[in-house]
C-alpha cells in the first residue's frame, strides 16, 4: 500500500476540517431520524473530500454518509464520514471528527481521523502502525496497558434503534461492574482514535455504520489493540463493535457477548 494514499486521505481530511472550523458551529439542521441530523456543512465537507480524493486517486470510488458517491463499492473504495458527531457540532461540543478510510477487500487499509477543533490528526496504514500529530508533535500510537479493573471505556447509545436500548443498558451495567468507569463523547471515530492512543482502554457500541468505524478500527489494530463484533468475530464493519487493548478486549467480549 502506497503511503501516497495516506497523505491523500490526510489532505482531504484537513480540507474538510478547515470548512468545519470556518463554520464554527452547525445550524439549520435537517433531521434524518431520531437524534440523527445533517447540515449544509456536512454536505460541503463531503463534497470537498470527494473532490480531493477523486483528483488524487481517480480510479478509486468514494462512498460518503451524505450520499456523495463516485461509483459503487468494489474491492477498493473510500469510505467517508464528513462530520462524525454532527449533534456535537450543532451544540458547540468540540468532540467532532472527520473520518476517511480506504477499504480493500472488505477491510480498512488506510484510516484517517481528524479532530479539527482539538488540533489532533490520527492516521494508520495496514501493517505500518498508527500515528498522532498534534500541537505536541508527532508520535506512534500504542494502546493502554491498564488492567481491566482499572479500565475506562467509551460507549455510545443506539438512539436510532430504540429496541436495542435494553440490550445496551444491560452491557453498560455489566461494564460498570467489571471495569472502572465509562464515558460517552458522542463521536465513534474519535472514541476509537482515543482507544488507539491509550486515552480509553476500550470502546463498544451497537448499530453504527461502516463509515463510523472503518478508519478508527484500523487505528486500534495498528496500535496493538483488537477489534471485533460483539461475539468476538470479525464482522465489526456491520456496526456492532468492540475495540480495546488485548486484555480489556477479552473481558469485553465476555461482558458483551453473553446474552
Amino acid at each position: 500500500m502506497s503511503g501516497d494514499l495516506v497523505d491523500l486521505a490526510r489532505r482531504a481530511a484537513f480540507a474538510a476540517g478547515d470548512i468545519l472550523v470556518d463554520a464554527g458551529r452547525g445550524s439549520a439542521a435537517e433531521s434524518k431520524g431520531t437524534g440523527d441530523y445533517v447540515t449544509e456543512t456536512d454536505r460541503r465537507c463531503e463534497r470537498q473530500i470527494e473532490v480531493t480524493l477523486s483528483e488524487g486517486a481517480p480510479g478509486i470510488p468514494v462512498v460518503g454518509e451524505e450520499a456523495v458517491a463516485t461509483g459503487e463499492p468494489t474491492d477498493r473504495y473510500w469510505l467517508v464520514d464528513p462530520i462524525d458527531g454532527t449533534t456535537n457540532f450543532l451544540h458547540g461540543f468540540r468532540a467532532v471528527g472527520v473520518s476517511i478510510a480506504l477499504v480493500v477487500e472488505g477491510v480498512p487499509a488506510v484510516g484517517v481521523v481528524h479532530a479539527p477543533f482539538l488540533g489532533e490528526t490520527y492516521w494508520a496504514e495496514k501493517g505500518a502502525g498508527a500515528y498522532l500529530e498534534s500541537s505536541g508533535g508527532r508520535g506512534r500510537l500504542a494502546v493502554s496497558t491498564r488492567r481491566p479493573s482499572e479500565a475506562v471505556l467509551a460507549t455510545g447509545f443506539p438512539f436510532r434503534r430504540k429496541e436495542l436500548i435494553p440490550r445496551h443498558l444491560e452491557v453498560v451495567r455489566r461494564c460498570l461492574e467489571r471495569f472502572e468507569d465509562l464515558r460517552r463523547p458522542g463521536a465513534a471515530s474519535l472514541d476509537l482514535a482515543w482507544v488507539a492512543a491509550g486515552v480509553f482502554e476500550g470502546f463498544f457500541e451497537l448499530n453504527l455504520s461502516s463509515w463510523d468505524v472503518a478508519a478508527g478500527a484500523l487505528l486500534v489494530e495498528e496500535a496493538g489493540g483488537r477489534v471485533s463484533d460483539w461475539q468476538g468475530g470479525p464482522d465489526y464493519m456491520s456496526g456492532n463493535i468492540l475495540a480495546a487493548s488485548p486484555a480489556v478486549h477479552s473481558a469485553l467480549v465476555e461482558v458483551a457477548g453473553s446474552r
